[in-house]
């Protein structure tokens, strides 16, 4: 009995182990990203894509200004697109939507 409880101990242990180092690269990969504005194509946005939108991949131009892509941190404004575009950390008046 006793031998079964030391291995479900380090079973546990094990376990915790391996979720704590799966979760600390990501925790890590998240805070190296920035939010950057006008570098998604149409449909594929992380997030917010102005009035009338809901989200995620509500894009409804490429490179639209006002909606953002995740991408690493300190890219964002290097970043070479078509037209001379570049990205941006704030929203842009650029190729927004027909209204």
């Amino acid at each position: 009995m006793r031998n079964k409880v030391l291995s479900t101990a380090c079973l546990a242990a094990a376990v915790a182990t391996a979720v704590a180092s799966v979760a600390a690269p990501t925790a890590a990969g998240a805070q190296a990203k920035e939010k950057c504005y006008g570098v998604s194509l149409k449909g594929k946005n992380d997030c917010k894509a102005g009035p009338g939108t809901t989200c995620a991949g509500t894009s409804t131009v490429d490179y639209q200004g006002n909606a953002w892509t995740l991408v690493p941190q300190g890219t964002c404004e290097t970043m070479e697109l078509p037209g001379d575009r570049k990205g941006s950390l704030t929203e842009l008046e650029r190729d927004l939507p027909a209204a």
